[in-house]
């Protein structure tokens, strides 16, 4: 769902796939975090699907 959302409004992404990627699972697990989606925008971080904080990041990294 934070793909085809973010793809709707034009934003590019890079997707790190943490059951593929023994690196990228380390990652959100530094973060503290035990479950996906972790979206990354600039310094925040939105944890699971929701429309208004990913808005939120995107309008305070200046991408909305």
């Amino acid at each position: 769902m934070v793909k085809v959302y973010l793809s709707r409004k034009g934003i590019t992404y890079k997707e790190k796939n943490v059951s593929l990627d023994a690196v990228a699972r380390q990652e959100v697990l530094d973060m503290g975090h035990r479950t996906t989606p972790v979206t990354t925008i600039g310094s925040h971080k939105v944890v699971g699907y929701s429309p208004p904080k990913l808005d939120e990041a995107l309008a305070a990294e200046g991408l909305a």
